[in-house]
Order: C-alpha cells, then structure tokens, then sequence
C-alpha cells in the first residue's frame, strides 16, 4: 500500500477527500485551508500537521488524479487507439469524474503534456494539443469542447 493512501474515516483521509472536492471545483488559488479544513471538519492544525502546506496538499491531490488519468489513457494507448481516441478517454474521465477544473490548471513538468508530447508525431503538434487540452478542460459546453479538442488531434 503506498504511504499517502490514508485509513478511510481519519482526519487525514477526511482532509483529502476535501481537498480534491475543493480543488476540483475551484482551483488552487480560490481556495483557501480554511476552507478545506472545515468542509473535512477538522482543524486548520490538522491540515498543517498531516501535510505541511497547501501547496503540498494540492501537490498531493494533483498527482493523484494525474496518475488515475494517466492510467486510463496509457491503457488506451497500449489497446492501439490512436491519439485523438486516447485524449477523449482521458477527457471523459476528467468531466464524469469532475476533475477537468483541477488538471486544467497549467503545473511545472505536467507529466498530462509530457504524455501527449511523447505520443504526438511532431513536437509543436504536442505542445498545440496541450495547449487545446487545458482549454478544453476548462469550456461549459463539455461536448464541444470535446469534439474541438479531438478535431485537432
């Protein structure tokens, strides 16, 4: 069992299950430990001493939706779909699950883009399709935004 998997019921798992419900929602910036702290009903204490900071929770909460969506789509790829069919996986995944929001978010050595660089035929093809990708994430209008997105890959 890997460490940060947390007892279901403890503080900490309480504090993690908000966190990805309040990052998923809002984003890192508008939302604050406080908020976090009280939606897990526990203290602002409880976060500081389980996790250090926010930016170490969000860190936390991000890898691990990064790697879920990673899982998906690298499946996808090893079953031969193409490109565009491994992005709509990832991207239905994201909005059932609602965490288009949180991975829309750009992030330093986002291990998303480095996934569609290394399959793209051309390095700028990567690099446009990421860009499409968080802007996708981010639309209302989820159907088009998906059909766009592909369109493009």
């Amino acid at each position: 069992m890997r460490e940060w998997i947390p007892v279901p019921g403890t503080t900490k798992a309480r504090l993690l299950e908000a966190a990805v419900t309040e990052f998923a929602a809002r984003g890192f910036d508008a939302v604050g430990v406080t908020e976090v702290a009280a939606a897990a009903g526990v203290t602002v204490g409880s976060l500081y001493h389980h996790f250090g900071s926010k930016p170490a929770l969000y860190a936390l909460v991000r890898t691990d939706i990064e790697r879920r969506l990673l899982d998906r789509m690298e499946g996808a790829r090893a079953g031969d779909a193409d490109l565009a069919t491994t992005l709509g996986v990832g991207f239905d995944y994201l909005v059932r699950a609602g965490f288009a929001r949180l991975l829309a978010e750009p992030r330093e050595g986002d291990p998303v883009e480095g996934f569609i660089a290394t399959h793209s035929d051309l390095p700028m093809r990567g690099v446009l399709l990421a860009a499409a990708w968080r802007g996708a994430l981010l639309q209302e209008d989820t159907a088009a935004a998906r059909a766009a997105l592909l369109a493009l890959a």
